[in-house]
C-alpha cells in the first residue's frame, strides 16, 4: 500500500528556470495538421521587430501561419531577441482563444529568456492562460504575485475566477480579500467571480457580507452580479434573499429569469418556478428545458411531458431531459418509445439511456445499447462502467475500463468508487495507486472515494498519505474532501486529528457536523458529541434525521438514557423531524442495554412504522446481555419472520442458550440454520503495520509469523494470570471441558492481531484493529490487560462501536 505522494507545494512556487517551460512544450503539437492550429489574423497590423528573428517570426504570424510562427519562435528562443508586447499579447491572446497551453508556454518562456520587461496587460494574460488549467494554478499565482504594484483589478479578477472555476473557493475567497487589503476596489466582474466560491462553500454568511459591499460599491443593479447573487442564495437555501435581488433588479434579461427558474427547481418549489416562468416576456429554450427537469426531478412527468408537448421548438436536450425523467420514474417502455421517436439523437441521448437502463437495473439492456452506439465519447464508456459497478458487476466493469480507449479522470473515478461501494477497499487504494503513476491529478470525488475506502479498512497510515496528498494538490479547504477526512480519521479509530480536520474547515456544513458527531459517538464520547451538537445549533446550521441519529447513538453508547429520551422527543417537537426506523433503533437499543428490555419491546411495539430486523435484533442484542431468555425467543420470532437469512440473529439466540447451558436448544437452532441454508460469518479482525492490511480469523495459522505470534501470546497470558485475569469461559460457546473452552478463547482473532501489533508496531503508535463483529467480553477483558502490561495504546473497532484501552482501562467504561 506504499504511495509516493511527494511534497506539498507552498504558495512561493517559482518558475526558477525558464527553459523547463520550452521543454514541456509539446513538439508533437507543432508537427500536428490539426486544424485547431490553423487561425487567421485578420487584418494583421503588427509592430515590425528591427531584428531578423523578430520579422523571421512575425511574417508568417501576420499571414495567419501561427503553427509556423511559434516553430520560429522556437528557434530563435536561445537567442533572446525580445519581440514587442503587441506581438507578445496577440500570441498569447491567440493561444488562450485556442486553449494551446503548451504553445502559450512557449510564448511565456521567451518573455523570460529575452529578458523582456511585460506590461500589466501582458501579464495579466498570463494568468488568465495558466488559470484555464487546474495543474498550472501555482504558475498563475506566481506570475500575479510578481506584479507586484503592476497588479490592478483585472489582474486580480483573473486570478480569483481561475480559483473558483477550479473548485479552489477557500482560495478565491482569500485572494478577494488579499485584495481589498491592497486597497483596490472590486468590479462587477469580480463580484461575478467571486460570489461563485461563496456558493461552492455554502458560505451564506460571507455571501451577504459580500452583497453589502455590492450594494455600497452600486453594482447590485448590474445584471450578472444579480445573477450570480441569486444563484448563490438559492444554492445555499436563501430562497427569499433570492427573490429580493430578483425583484430589486431593474433591468432583467433572460438569464435573470432563467436563474430564478433553475433556482426554485432545484430546491423543489416547482410552484413558484411555474409562477416566473408565466411571468417571464419570452421564455427561451432554457426556460422551457428547466421546467421539464423540475417536473421530473419530483416524478411529475405528466406534468413534464405537457411542458414537452407545449414547447414551441424541441431541442435534442429536450427530448434527453424528458427520457431521464421517465427513467427515473421507472418508466423504462416510455424512455425507449421516446428514443425511437427522436428526430435526431445526440450521444447524450444515447448515454442518457444507458443510465436509465443501469439505474433500473436493466444492465444487459444497457451493454446491448452501448455496443449498438454509431458513436462513443468517454462519458459513455464511463456511464456504463458506473451502470455496472452500481449493479455489483466489478469484474465487467474492470474489464470495460481495460478496454476503454482514453480513461480520463472520471474514468478512474468510477472505478475506484465501484471497488469501494462493492466491499473492495484494497483494490480500490491499488487501482487509486495506478492512477497516480499514470500521472492522471485526481480531484474531490476521487479522493473522497479513496478515503472512503481508507476508513473501511482503518488503514490510517495510507489515508495520511493521502491526506498529504490532498495538501499538495490544494484540496484542504475542499469541505467534500474535509468531510471524507473526518470521517476517515473518525473511522480509523483517530478521533482527535478528525477534531483537528473539521476546526479547520473554513465552512463546514450539516455533512461535517455529522460526521464529527457520529465519529464522537462511535468512540463512545457521548457528553462530547452531545456537547457538539448544542454548539451546532448555536450555529445557523439546521439538524437533520443524520445528525440525530449521530446524537440518540451517542446517548446509547455512553448509556444516557434521559438525554435520549430529551433528544429523541425534541426532534420531533422542536425540529418537525419524525423519527424513522434509524432513531426507533437507536432507542430500542439505549433501553435494551440500560435493561429497560419490556420499555424497548413495548416501544418497538407501538411503532407508527414497521420495524425493521436491525431494530428487533439491537433487543435480541440487549436480551444477551441481560440473559432474559423468555423475551429473547419471542424477539427472535419476530426477527425471523422478517430477516430469516441473517446468520447473525441465529448465532445471537444461540448465544442466549450457550450462556445459559441450554445446548440441546443451541443444536435446534444450528439446525434450523442448517435447514435455511444460513452460514456463520467467521470472526475477522484486520491491522494495518507499515502501509499493508494482515488479516486474522480465530486459531489462526497462516501468518509468516504464526509462531512468534502464539509464542508471545502465550507469555502474555502468563503475564495476564499473574496480574489477576480469569478467563470468561462464559464466552466459550460450545459444550466442551473447561480447559478447552479456555483454549478456544485464548485464540480469537483480535488477541492473535494485538499481539502481531506489539511485535511490529513502534512503541509511540497507537495499535488499531478493525473487527468484524462484536468483541467477546474474555477478548475485552484480556485487552485491558495486555494494554496495562504492554504499556501500549489499544484502539479496537468492532461491529458496534470503537474501544480504547489504555493502562488497564477502557474508555467504554464495560458499557458496549
Amino acid at each position: 500500500m506504499a504511495m509516493a505522494m511527494g511534497k506539498p507545494l507552498s504558495c512561493d512556487h517559482k518558475i526558477k528556470n525558464p527553459m523547463l517551460l520550452l521543454l514541456h512544450a509539446t513538439k508533437p503539437i507543432f508537427m500536428s495538421t490539426s486544424p485547431a492550429l490553423q487561425i487567421h489574423i485578420n487584418n494583421g497590423e503588427m509592430l515590425e521587430s528591427n531584428n531578423n528573428n523578430g520579422q523571421q517570426l512575425q511574417t508568417p504570424y501576420k499571414q495567419g501561419r501561427m503553427k509556423e510562427a511559434l516553430w520560429s519562435l522556437h528557434n530563435v528562443v536561445n537567442q533572446q531577441h525580445q519581440l514587442d508586447s503587441s506581438t507578445y499579447t496577440s500570441l498569447l491572446r491567440d493561444c488562450i482563444n485556442m486553449n494551446a497551453l503548451p504553445e502559450a508556454k512557449l510564448v511565456h518562456a521567451h518573455i523570460i529568456i529575452s529578458g523582456f520587461k511585460p506590461n500589466a496587460s501582458l501579464e495579466t494574460k498570463l494568468v488568465v492562460m495558466y488559470g484555464k488549467c487546474v495543474s498550472n494554478l501555482v504558475d498563475a499565482r506566481h506570475v500575479l504575485d510578481e506584479m507586484s504594484e503592476r497588479r490592478n483589478v483585472v489582474s486580480w479578477t483573473a486570478m480569483i475566477g481561475a480559483y473558483s472555476r477550479h473548485g479552489q473557493a477557500q482560495g478565491a475567497l482569500t485572494l478577494f480579500c488579499q485584495m481589498q487589503r491592497t486597497g483596490i476596489d472590486p468590479d462587477d466582474f469580480t463580484y461575478a467571480s467571486v460570489l461563485p466560491a461563496c456558493t461552492s462553500l455554502a458560505a451564506l454568511d460571507y455571501g451577504l457580507e459580500l452583497h453589502q459591499n455590492i450594494i455600497r460599491s452600486g453594482y447590485q443593479c448590474d445584471k450578472f452580479v444579480a445573477s450570480a447573487l441569486g444563484d448563490m442564495y438559492f444554492k445555499c437555501g436563501s430562497i427569499e434573499n433570492a427573490r429580493k435581488v430578483f425583484d430589486k433588479t431593474p433591468e432583467r434579461d433572460v438569464v435573470s429569469w432563467n436563474t430564478m427558474i433553475a433556482g426554485y427547481t432545484q430546491n423543489g418549489l416547482i410552484e413558484e418556478a411555474l409562477e416566473i416562468f408565466q411571468e417571464m416576456p419570452e421564455p427561451n429554450r432554457v426556460s422551457w428545458n428547466t421546467m421539464i427537469v423540475g417536473y421530473a426531478q419530483i416524478g411529475d412527468v405528466e406534468e413534464a411531458l405537457k411542458f414537452f408537448q407545449k414547447m414551441p421548438e424541441r431541442d435534442v436536450f429536450a427530448w434527453n431531459a424528458m427520457i431521464a425523467g421517465y427513467m427515473q420514474a421507472g418508466l423504462v417502455n416510455e424512455a425507449m418509445k421516446l428514443f425511437q421517436e427522436m428526430p435526431y439523437r445526440d450521444v447524450v441521448s444515447w448515454n442518457q439511456m444507458i443510465v436509465g437502463y443501469a439505474q433500473n437495473g436493466l444492465v444487459d439492456e444497457a451493454m446491448e445499447l452501448f455496443q449498438k452506439m454509431p458513436e462513443r465519447d468517454m462519458i459513455s464508456w464511463n456511464t456504463m462502467i458506473t451502470g455496472y459497478v452500481q449493479n455489483g458487476h466489478v469484474e465487467e466493469a474492470l474489464e470495460l475500463f481495460h478496454e476503454m480507449p482514453e480513461r480520463g479522470v472520471i474514468s478512474w473515478n468510477s472505478m475506484i468508487a465501484g471497488y469501494a461501494q462493492n466491499g473492495h477497499f484494497n483494490e480500490a487504494l491499488q487501482l487509486f495507486h495506478k492512477m497516480h503513476l499514470t500521472g492522471v491529478t485526481p480531484n474531490t470525488v476521487t479522493f473522497a472515494s479513496v478515503l472512503s475506502a481508507c476508513a473501511n479498512l482503518a488503514a490510517i497510515e495510507y489515508g495520511k498519505a493521502v491526506h498529504e496528498y490532498v495538501i499538495k494538490i490544494g484540496f484542504e479547504s475542499d469541505t467534500f474532501v474535509g468531510n471524507a477526512l473526518v470521517d476517515m480519521y473518525a473511522k480509523s479509530g483517530s478521533i482527535e486529528v478528525a477534531q483537528n480536520v473539521f476546526d479547520k474547515m473554513p465552512a463546514p456544513d450539516i455533512v461535517s457536523w455529522n460526521a464529527i458527531i457520529v465519529g464522537y459517538a462511535m468512540h463512545g464520547f457521548g457528553k462530547k458529541a452531545l456537547q457538539l451538537f448544542e454548539k451546532m445549533e448555536h450555529t445557523s446550521m439546521k439538524p437533520n434525521h443524520v445528525t440525530f441519529v449521530g446524537v440518540l447513538s451517542a446517548c446509547c453508547h455512553a448509556g444516557l438514557l434521559e438525554h435520549g429520551w430529551r433528544y429523541f422527543n425534541r426532534m420531533s417537537q422542536f425540529y418537525c423531524i419524525t423519527p424513522a426506523v434509524e432513531h426507533y433503533c437507536c432507542m430500542a437499543d439505549l433501553l435494551g442495554r440500560s435493561g429497560k428490555l419490556y420499555e424497548a419491546y413495548d416501544l418497538i411495539s407501538k411503532m407508527p412504522i414497521k420495524p425493521t430486523a436491525a431494530v428487533w435484533a439491537s433487543l435480541l442484542g440487549a436480551c444477551r446481555i441481560h440473559s432474559n431468555i423468555e423475551l429473547g425467543e419471542r424477539v427472535a420470532d419476530c426477527l425471523f419472520h422478517s430477516d430469516s437469512k441473517n446468520a447473525g440473529h441465529f448465532v445471537l439466540l444461540s448465544n442466549i442458550y450457550a450462556a445459559a447451558g441450554r445446548w440441546d436448544d443451541v443444536e435446534k437452532v444450528r439446525k434450523m440454520m442448517k435447514e435455511r441454508s444460513v452460514v456463520k460469518k467467521p470472526g475477522c479482525s484486520w491491522i494495518e503495520a507499515n502501509n499493508k492490511m494482515y488479516a486474522f480469523l480465530v486459531g489462526d495459522r497462516s501468518h509468516p509469523q504464526t509462531h512468534k505470534i502464539y509464542a508471545e501470546l502465550d507469555r502474555l497470558s502468563g503475564q495476564m494470570k499473574e496480574a489477576g485475569f480469569v478467563p470468561d469461559k462464559d464466552f466459550a460457546l460450545h459444550d466442551v471441558e473447561e480447559e478447552q473452552k479456555e483454549h478456544i478463547l485464548g485464540y480469537h482473532s483480535e488477541k492473535l492481531a494485538v499481539v502481531f501489533g506489539l511485535m511490529n508496531i513502534s512503541p509511540e503508535i497507537p495499535i488499531r484493529v478493525i473487527k468484524n463483529l462484536r468483541v467477546c467480553g474474555d477478548c475485552h477483558s484480556a485487552i485491558k490487560f495486555i494494554s496495562k502490561i504492554a504499556a501500549r495504546e489499544i484502539v479496537v473497532r468492532d461491529g458496534i462501536r470503537f474501544h480504547h484501552f489504555s493502562n488497564g482501562q477502557c474508555s467504554c467504561g464495560d458499557y458496549w
